[in-house]
């Protein structure tokens, strides 16, 4: 395997350092230093030292083989296709930058999620690579590198030694659960988020230590700029704190750190007021459907360390209900065992390393259920760092193994993960492999089952039509299902039989293409007026809709509203859209 090739060419095993004595030499024996009482420093004693030159280099390598076949991956049509294709007007617009510190991430009104970081991200991403999908795969490679870096240079400074931090950074760059954050193009809020926080964390320790300026001012940037990524940052500045206090043995009340506090207190105001003065929707977090939530989701808890420690059940669109326990069982045995076997225990790390886990997973528990309902893998993108900090105070780590013996032993499980995670990237190929695998996992998944279907609608129509039937039997109420019922029913020249499915979609989910089809139901009714209206208010969301906005002027001339056709051509034209000579000539314009 290549990491055992990159192993036996980089890695070298050298004689100790230590100096001896005459009187040691005499004995054979080494006066060796003890790590001092209390230090939370992960050091193991060896009687050789073991080094590994240009660990970046070899952690970069990692993430390039193991992900080089993601550039291949198409689009999947979970949010990449609505990001990418049909924001694509959007994107060309550079002054969109601005706008997305005042809308919602998918709808300008009607959405709860504030990420504007994120859609300006792929605003510059559309400028070079348009709708070319292997250059926004190019770019969350590149982020993925970044964080596997930033965390190898934060084991540094958390004075983890090499050895334990190079294995650290490695697990983390070929993990198979964290495939998804970078091989699933909107997984990029997380790889995004990381990078951000992980250098947030790194300037707060470095100012602890030094009281540079400069460093203060940059971890408040990144915070900031962590926070306008995503919202699972509000416990960024939580977890700085038990990395500060717990972890390292700062005085929680220092001068130093105060300061810290500040600054965390004003990057939360500057994002709180900006997410409030948005046009968004409120998220529903910190209700009492979301504490309901919570509490029915604990079990997650378990599930998740299953994928970190034991990750042979992936899914590209998990769920509580149809994801197995017995894995997380057996990973969270594995994981008592690994503390409790280590002697001396170090509570200190051990504590702070569950304590990030379970703060920067704390956002996936307390989601509301009616906002979204799946337990996906990209989660677990910044959570896992908790997880692998404390490896190095289990019996995983620090066991009678040589440093050598036990890089051997962590490169093979790293090989086998690699194997998983490249294998599980081809799940997000194309829209058909990843709804069938998602069908598969989630087989009580509506949703999953609905999206499937209106893939094979036009290859395989009756099998298409079932899984939209099982779907309906599961959920009548799922989102957009309604929605492609209509549309299959238009599809078999049932417009009028379509009507209530669209109607009923728009009291759920108020889908914007509802209004697109109920305008032909309309026009099949004869109804000119209504046709109009419901074109109307699709192209108030949808304005770059070339057809809804032809099919709108054709109505609007065969209802004698020439005024209102003569308007509607100068829309068009503003927006840079053709419309008919004879058309034009019929209206003196």
């Amino acid at each position: 395997m290549w990491i055992s090739w990159v192993f036996n060419t980089f890695v070298r095993r050298l004689p100790t350092n230590v100096s001896k004595t005459k009187k040691e030499r005499k004995s054979g024996q080494t006066k060796t230093h003890a790590t001092p009482k209390g230090s939370l420093t992960a050091q193991t004693p060896d009687k050789t030292t073991f080094s590994i030159p240009y660990p970046q280099l070899i952690l970069l390598l990692s993430v390039i083989v193991v992900y080089f076949s993601a550039l291949s991956l198409g689009y999947t049509e979970l949010d990449d296709s609505i990001f990418i294709k049909e924001f694509a007007a959007y994107n060309q617009d550079l002054s969109n930058l601005v706008t997305a510190f005042t809308r919602g991430l998918f709808d300008a009104t009607k959405d709860p999620y504030y990420r504007p970081l994120f859609s300006d991200a792929m605003i510059l991403n559309y400028q070079f690579g348009g709708d070319n999908i292997a250059s926004y795969h190019v770019v969350n490679i590149l982020l993925h590198a970044a964080t596997v870096l930033l965390l190898y240079r934060l084991c540094g400074k958390l004075k983890i030694n090499q050895i334990y931090s190079f294995l650290i950074a490695l697990i983390f760059a070929v993990h198979p659960v964290l495939s998804q954050a970078v091989a699933w193009i909107p997984g990029r809020n997380d790889t995004m988020l990381a990078v951000f926080v992980l250098s947030f964390l790194l300037h707060a320790i470095s100012y602890t230590d030094s009281e540079q300026p400069k460093n203060l001012a940059l971890s408040g940037l990144f915070l900031l700029l962590a926070y306008f990524t995503k919202e699972t940052a509000v416990f960024a500045a939580p977890a700085a704190f038990v990395l500060l206090v717990l972890y390292s043995g700062k005085q929680w009340n220092s001068k130093p750190l105060i300061r810290e506090y500040i600054v965390w207190v004003g990057c939360f105001g500057v994002w709180y007021a900006a997410r409030t003065a948005a046009s968004i929707q409120s998220s529903g977090i910190g209700s009492v459907q979301s504490l309901t939530d919570l509490i029915h989701r604990l079990p997650v808890i378990v599930q998740y360390i299953g994928k970190v420690l034991l990750p042979f059940n992936q899914s590209v669109f998990p769920t509580q209900e149809d994801t197995v326990m017995y894995w997380g069982i057996g990973a969270l045995m594995i994981l008592i065992g690994a503390i409790v076997l280590r002697k001396p225990r170090n509570i200190k790390p051990l504590a702070s390393g569950l304590a990030i886990f379970l703060l920067f997973l704390m956002p996936a528990l307390l989601v509301p259920s009616t906002l979204n309902g799946q337990t996906f893998e990209h989660r677990l993108y910044l959570p896992v760092i908790g997880i692998l900090l404390l490896l190095p105070y289990t019996i995983l780590f620090d066991n009678k193994l040589s440093p050598r013996q036990l890089t051997i032993s962590v490169v093979a499980v790293c090989c086998l993960f690699a194997g998983l995670n490249i294998r599980h990237q081809r799940n997000f190929d194309n829209p058909i492999s990843f709804w069938t695998q998602a069908a598969e996992t989630s087989p009580n998944s509506a949703y999953a089952l609905m999206m499937l279907a209106a893939r094979l609608d036009k290859s395989k129509v009756a099998e298409s039509e079932a899984l939209f039937r099982k779907a309906y039997r599961i959920n009548p109420k799922e989102k957009y299902l309604n929605f492609y019922f209509g549309e299959m029913m238009q599809s078999k020249d049932s417009v009028l039989a379509s009507e209530p499915y669209l109607l009923a979609e728009k009291e759920i989910s108020d889908y914007v293409r509802c209004d697109f089809y109920l305008a032909r139901v309309a026009m099949v009714k004869n109804d000119k007026d209504a046709a109009i209206e419901y074109l109307q208010r699709f192209l108030t969301r949808d304005k770059y809709n070339g057809m809804a906005h032809n099919n709108l002027l054709l109505l609007l001339l065969e209802a004698g509203k020439t005024q209102e056709a003569k308007k509607q051509v100068s829309r068009m034209r503003q927006l840079g859209m053709s419309v008919p000579q004879n058309i034009s000539r019929q209206l003196g314009m």
